[in-house]
């Protein structure tokens, strides 16, 4: 598979929670959780499971910084 997106970022599944439409998931990658909210039938068309090998594809316009 190929994707236009740069930001691709291998890690594990450490969960897949589901609700009613959308699922979260957990992606370790190198000690850092990377959330992703998903719809429910991507997880199911991807069987996406805890312990799989992932990658986090991030394609974004901005990338914002706060600081209090």
């Amino acid at each position: 598979m190929k994707v236009s997106a740069r930001n691709q970022i291998k890690g594990t599944i450490k969960s897949v929670t589901k609700g009613q439409t959308t699922s979260h998931i957990q992606l370790e990658v190198n000690g850092t959780i990377i959330t992703a909210s998903i719809t429910n039938e991507a997880v199911d068309d991807l069987n996406l499971k805890p312990g799989q090998s992932a990658y986090a594809v991030i394609k974004a316009s901005d990338v914002m910084i706060a600081v209090d």
